[in-house]
């Protein structure tokens, strides 16, 4: 289980506060198969994804990203129990989608490259640091089945 002070909570609540799912979404998994080519594998039921910009144009692409990054979200409401919140992600992941574990640290690296840059100023040291425990932890519960 992972310890939250009320201010590292405090923090992850403000960062959700300021992301749109719906844009923030879309764009952290679009970056993410640009920068990291090798994750396109897994989306080869998506339709083209040739350049870049079939990438950003690709509306299963802008889908998919809103659900993952609403059931990133999911862990906001159950920050003490992460790891069971995530149990059943994990196993279709591993068992029925053959995911990289690694793949979801990268797709929270993209996403906390546009939160930074649609936060700016606004995210303190402090507030990634919070940030990017909270983003550890539900990588490491989406990654339980693999070990």
């Amino acid at each position: 289980m992972v310890e939250w002070t009320a201010a590292e909570r405090r923090h992850v609540e403000a960062v959700w506060s300021k992301i749109d799912i719906d844009v923030c979404g879309p764009l952290a998994l679009q970056r993410c198969l640009i920068v990291y080519p090798w994750t396109q594998r897994y989306f080869g039921s998506f339709g083209d994804l040739s350049t870049d910009a079939a990438i950003m144009g690709n509306p299963k692409v802008a889908k998919h990203g809103v659900v993952a990054l609403t059931g990133l979200r999911t862990a906001l409401d159950h920050m003490d129990e992460i790891k069971s919140t995530y149990a059943a992600l994990s196993v279709l992941h591993s068992e029925k989608l053959h995911v990289d574990p690694d793949n979801f640290r990268l797709l929270c690296e993209c996403l906390t490259i546009v939160v930074a840059g649609k936060m700016g100023k606004k995210m303190s040291p402090e507030m990634q640091a919070a940030w990017q425990k909270y983003l550890c932890a539900v990588v490491s519960a989406l990654g339980r089945q693999y070990h």
